[in-house]
């Protein structure tokens, strides 16, 4: 067992593999540790997560440590329900992978259906698990090139794993088939199908399938109308932790103390769900009388006149959100609050997964909730942002997987700036410099990533990670971000440059016996 460090609320438990993996996940869910918020587990490591209030440390470490089972410990019966699943063996490499395990197709089919299939872990996209099968045969290599999509209901097999796409997507397994039951349904209660401790079994057919309920949607006179936006606007609030199970991440706002002074400055809770808006311009048009607030890179204009963090508009008014010298996100909270149907209680769009409110674009209207408000807090000074062309401090904590690195390669990383390019998103930063190159081609397992990882893949180009991060990734995390720079992060635009600064060098975290 290894404890790597990935932040001070964050640690990696890596072991020798994934029974061992699973027994130490089951431990601490039957003998918890205090202070542990969340587990994410994967293919040979434990993604562990704390509370606010207590330290990612040795001392956590130890308490983990000593719920270690025996080895050779069988994994405790916790699967909650079997389920069956309908499908159609119709995949494209169902030939290809009779020929690997030296079968006919029809003894494929047999084998598959046959074996029961148990959810060891979700990641990769909501919905989508990773099946362990109890016939060591279906042991199959991915395939040579990734497909650049992959349609929703395919049931695909690599390595020990069998999955079913809950979304088109791209992706390198085995496909042997097609099913018509959907991996992630959000009128379901839990919307994911199969989760941790959910058993499988295939049979050939077709499904009957039930349309998805209808989201409520708002009704009567709108607030405000997006007359104009050069970007999608999306909603966002403080995310939805805690959904690891589900393969969900947690997304929230990129510039989490921006949102807030938004919903300071017009009365209303820190955590209400506000307008993330990037760059610009933006227009929109008041339908009623409104007091809104707009915070982080953007300037509220109306009739040409620059307004205050919080302004009032009629009916009829509009406001303009000119493109920002500096910084990257806006905010705008209105008071009393959105009309917006919360998704897994959080009314946060992740446009990674396709889980939360659908983002807005031009002619989109949006309704007050008219919640109670309190009085509009003292008005808040903005920190300074980045702007095109300036270089950008950000701290982190070497790992969890600088090891896969040799010293010349993080020096070599931490001593250039790093461009921002264009390709960026919600989804993570995507940089450009000198390759960082590693001589060990090994793959690493998929395992839990964190929010500011950087992962380094096979070109060599970073990849910071921010809210909308798939939860696990299979490229090594040579750095994570500290959490205290993340709200930076959300604000850096292309053309600026980041220098990475690390406080101590990299090592595994130390336990005491």
């Amino acid at each position: 067992m290894r404890f790597l460090p990935v932040g001070p609320r964050t640690l990696l438990v890596e072991l020798a593999d994934l029974d061992a993996t699973l027994a130490l996940f089951d431990a601490l869910l039957a003998n918890p540790v205090e202070g542990i918020a969340e587990i994410i587990p994967a293919a040979r490591t434990l993604m562990i997560r704390v509370g606010p209030g207590f330290a990612a440390d040795g001392a956590l470490a130890a308490q983990i440590m000593a719920r270690q089972p025996a080895p050779g410990t069988v994994r405790r019966e916790t699967q909650v329900e079997t389920v069956e699943i309908p499908m159609a063996y119709d995949g494209q490499d169902l030939a290809d992978v009779a020929a690997h395990m030296d079968l006919t197709v029809a003894e494929v089919i047999a084998a598959h259906q046959a074996a029961t299939w148990a959810v060891a872990f979700c990641g990769f996209a909501p919905g989508f698990a990773y099946m362990t099968g109890d016939d060591p045969r279906f042991d199959l290599p991915r395939r040579p090139a990734p497909r650049t999509r992959i349609p929703a209901g395919s049931v695909a097999l690599a390595a020990r794993f069998c999955g079913i796409y809950p979304q088109d997507t791209p992706g390198g397994w085995q496909l042997i088939g097609t099913t018509r039951v959907p991996m992630w349904d959000l009128s379901r209660d839990p919307p994911a199908l199969l989760r941790p401790g959910v058993r499988a079994r295939f049979v050939e057919g077709v499904a009957e399938v039930h349309p998805s309920a209808a989201i409520p949607q708002p009704q009567g006179q709108p607030a405000l109308t997006v007359v104009q936006t050069a970007f999608p606007i999306v909603f966002q609030d403080e995310g939805r932790p805690g959904q690891g199970g589900q393969g969900v991440s947690a997304s929230g706002a990129l510039d989490m103390g921006a949102m807030r002074r938004a919903n300071r400055a017009v009365g209303n809770p820190s955590g209400a769900p506000v307008l993330e808006i990037t760059l610009g311009p933006v227009r929109l048009r008041a339908d009623q009388p409104v007091t809104l607030a707009l915070t982080g890179a953007g300037r509220a204009m109306v009739e040409g006149q620059a307004m205050p963090a919080a302004f009032a508009l009629d009916a009829g008014d509009e406001v303009m959100i000119p493109p920002p010298p500096a910084g990257m996100r806006s905010y705008l909270a209105l008071r009393g609050g959105f009309d917006v149907a919360p998704v897994l209680g959080s009314a946060a769009t992740d446009t990674l997964a396709f889980v939360g409110p659908q983002a807005l674009t031009n002619g989109a209207r949006l309704y007050a909730a008219n919640n109670p408000a309190t009085a509009i807090a003292v008005p808040e000074d903005q920190p300074p942002l980045p702007k095109p062309g300036e270089v950008v401090e950000l701290p982190v904590t070497l790992g969890p997987r600088a090891d896969w690195f040799s010293d010349d390669m993080i020096q070599h990383f931490l001593s250039q700036d790093w461009l921002v390019t264009p390709q960026s998103s919600r989804v993570g930063i995507r940089l450009e410099g000198d390759a960082i190159t590693r001589d060990d081609a090994r793959e690493l397992p998929s395992e839990g990533t964190e929010t500011g990882a950087i992962q380094i893949p096979h070109s060599g180009q970073p990849v910071l990670f921010l809210a909308d991060h798939p939860l696990t990734g299979g490229y090594p995390v040579i750095a994570t971000l500290l959490p205290s720079a993340l709200d930076l992060a959300g604000q850096i635009p292309p053309g600026a440059r980041i220098r990475f600064t690390a406080a101590a060098p990299f090592h595994d975290m130390k336990v005491q016996p």
